[in-house]
């Protein structure tokens, strides 16, 4: 992210520009500023969301994630090392076997990322008020599904019971959770400059979200009925993973298909209505206190089940006060704003903050690859809404209309 960072960091990130360096040659290292050799960058800045994207993908060994990289930077500072990555990953890929020996439909491998992120500095978020009750607690995560895979992991557990609460349009929709209107603190004001200023929203009509992320196991019903464009490297991932690799104008198209087979007005949720659900009604750094505690987030220093290859499955982990699961890890998730660098002059309505040739979306709540800086609440990140990468995917909301 873009916080200032430790010197381990520093270091890291004064060898990763070094390698670059090298890659492009003497009179490119020449050229270079002598800030960002050194490893310091300005807060808040392009290059440091540059850097970012390039930490979480700089060990990939996945095609797609630097064909991602190159088409939001394609005169970046990594653009020529991630061409070579490019070329040598194409160049390593298995030859198709013949069409006569191919199996019906034979599945890709699944892609996924790798390399750590950017460290961020332990973050609080500021006090709350509210002005709506909470609906009540979820009951315990035990009631979660539990993660099932058997060879080519493509298992995954029958869908969980409907729960008081709870709404589902169709057999292949999301399951949707009702949450009231209610007002609360946005932002933190000991966080990152994109998360501030913290400011009072007020959320005034109910409005449905997501239970889970959108599983691989829905997506798949919007690519069979035409809706969806199918994605190849989650074709063995299991039924209940949390779908990714997908761009804001691919969710996109996902809602535009749910709202037209159940007739009601999905969308993705506002960047105001994620922080406010996301919260479940705390004002505190994480939904469940000020320290990490784990088992309540899927992220690399959050505790069991993780693995560094993909996320676990939807609901693995406790689920927030409002019955809401893996809103902090799992998968990046974008929503409906565009992206601006910091809250001044945010709406306090809880509407979606756009407008025209919006060039970034906001992705919110951090993926399992991050550590537990990137697990706060407020914490917030933009792309390219046409860029593909595999630790993004999103959850739903609607209206309660």
């Amino acid at each position: 992210m873009w916080r200032n960072l430790p010197v381990v960091h520093l270091a890291a990130m004064a060898g990763i520009l070094a390698s670059t360096a090298l890659s492009m040659g003497a009179a490119s290292a020449a050229s270079a500023d002598p800030l960002l050799l050194a490893g310091i960058m300005p807060k808040n800045t392009d290059e440091q969301y540059e850097l970012s994207f390039w930490e979480s993908i700089k060990n990939s060994n996945y095609a797609s994630d630097y064909e991602a990289y190159l088409k939001q930077y394609p005169n970046g500072r990594f653009a020529v090392l991630a061409k070579a990555r490019l070329e040598r990953l194409r160049a390593s890929a298995p030859a198709p076997a013949p069409k006569a020996q191919q199996q019906p439909a034979p599945p890709p491998r699944s892609g996924t990322s790798s390399g750590g992120q950017v460290s961020r500095a332990p973050a609080a978020s500021a006090p709350a008020a509210r002005s709506a009750p909470a609906p009540a607690p979820a009951p315990p995560s035990a009631a979660a599904p539990k993660a099932a895979t058997a060879a080519g992991g493509a298992v995954s557990v029958a869908p969980p019971p409907i729960r008081t609460g709870e709404i589902r349009d169709c057999p292949a929709c999301p399951v949707l959770i009702a949450l009231p209107g209610g007002s609360f603190t946005m932002g933190s004001n000991t966080s990152d400059p994109a998360e501030r200023p913290p400011h009072q929203v007020t959320i005034s009509q109910p409005f449905a979200i997501g239970r889970f992320e959108v599983t691989v196991e829905q997506w798949s019903a919007c690519v069979d009925a035409g809706g969806c464009q199918r994605v190849p490297t989650i074709a063995e991932s299991a039924k209940n993973s949390p779908m990714r690799d997908v761009s804001w104008d691919d969710a996109q198209q996902y809602v535009e298909w749910l709202s037209k087979t159940t007739g009601k007005a999905y969308r993705l949720p506002t960047e105001a209505e994620w922080e406010y659900a996301a919260r479940g009604g705390t004002a505190s750094a994480f939904w469940w206190g000020d320290q990490m505690r784990k088992g309540n987030a899927n992220c690399k220093e959050c505790g069991d089940p993780w693995s560094g290859d993909a996320p676990a499955p939807v609901g693995s982990f406790a689920a927030n006060p409002w019955g809401l699961h893996d809103v902090n890890g799992s998968v990046w998730e974008w929503v409906a704003d565009c992206w601006h660098s910091s809250y001044k002059g945010a709406p306090v309505d809880g509407r979606a903050w756009n407008e025209n040739a919006c060039g970034a979306r906001v992705i919110r709540g951090g993926s399992w690859r991050e550590g537990v800086s990137y697990m706060v609440s407020s914490t917030r990140f933009k792309y390219s809404p046409s860029v593909r990468q595999s630790q993004n995917g999103f959850r739903v909301a609607r209206d309660m209309k």
